[in-house]
């Protein structure tokens, strides 16, 4: 079975605009990928290609050698925590992920067992409107993690976590490696992403401008912080 995930040629324009450039890269079983780039860099257009909400004008994005919506009942194969909670301020937790457990045929048990790993089980009576920030990206989580899916996809997923969630984050995605899963994490927040991460893809004005097993990318210089930004901003300049 393929248990990577494959961008290949990715091109895509709003308008006159090109905002993805030639983009190819892989996310590979039992290892964490990173990827990274400035504000406006084509990170959030590129996973939204990937998880079918937004379409590419040529090239591919392949979840296990299928596209998004090919896939059969798509939370037990991929898990995305992406862009706020999704659901509506006066639903409680538990009844966010009783419906994710129900419209994917989860088993409802499941959805003790993410409010437990993700630390918000004393919140499942609460209405989402009413989670801090980093509750909510921990609910998130738990949402990405009710289908036990071998693709886990994360978009900022420490922003709002205290230093204490930041800590419980870096130990919970290694396990998640560890056990085989395939890893897509984009960050701003580049010395946790160098703690927990085994590849790096930079991208910058809608092109990759590097590539690789973190150890070799940042061979000949002294932090990933340092390759990222001398990388970034010889592109700016």
């Amino acid at each position: 079975m393929d248990n990577s995930i494959k961008i290949s040629n990715i091109n895509k324009k709003y308008g006159n605009k090109e905002i993805l450039k030639d983009i190819s890269f892989e996310a590979h079983a039992g290892r964490i990928t990173a990827f990274l780039g400035p504000n406006g860099a084509g990170k959030s257009t590129t996973l939204r290609i990937l998880l079918g909400l937004d379409k590419a004008d040529s090239g591919t994005a392949l979840i296990g050698g299928k596209g998004y919506a090919q896939l059969q009942r798509p939370l037990t194969r991929t898990g995305a925590s992406f862009d706020g909670v999704g659901s509506p301020n006066d639903r409680t937790v538990y009844q966010h992920l009783r419906i994710i457990s129900v419209s994917n045929g989860i088993r409802k048990s499941r959805i003790k067992e993410v409010m437990e790993i993700t630390g918000i089980s004393h919140k499942a009576s609460s209405k989402v409107g009413d989670l801090s920030l980093g509750e909510g990206q921990r609910l998130g989580i738990a949402a990405a993690l009710m289908g036990d899916p071998q693709f886990m996809i994360f978009d900022e997923p420490t922003n709002g976590l205290d230093p204490a969630g930041i800590r419980w984050f870096r130990k919970f995605i290694k396990e998640q490696a560890k056990s085989g899963k395939t890893v897509l994490l984009s960050s701003h927040m580049l010395s946790e992403v160098e703690a927990v991460t085994n590849d790096v893809v930079i991208i910058d004005h809608g092109h990759i401008v590097t590539k690789g097993d973190l150890s070799d990318v940042t061979r000949d210089i002294s932090s990933l912080e340092e390759l990222f930004f001398s990388l970034t901003e010889e592109v700016n300049h």
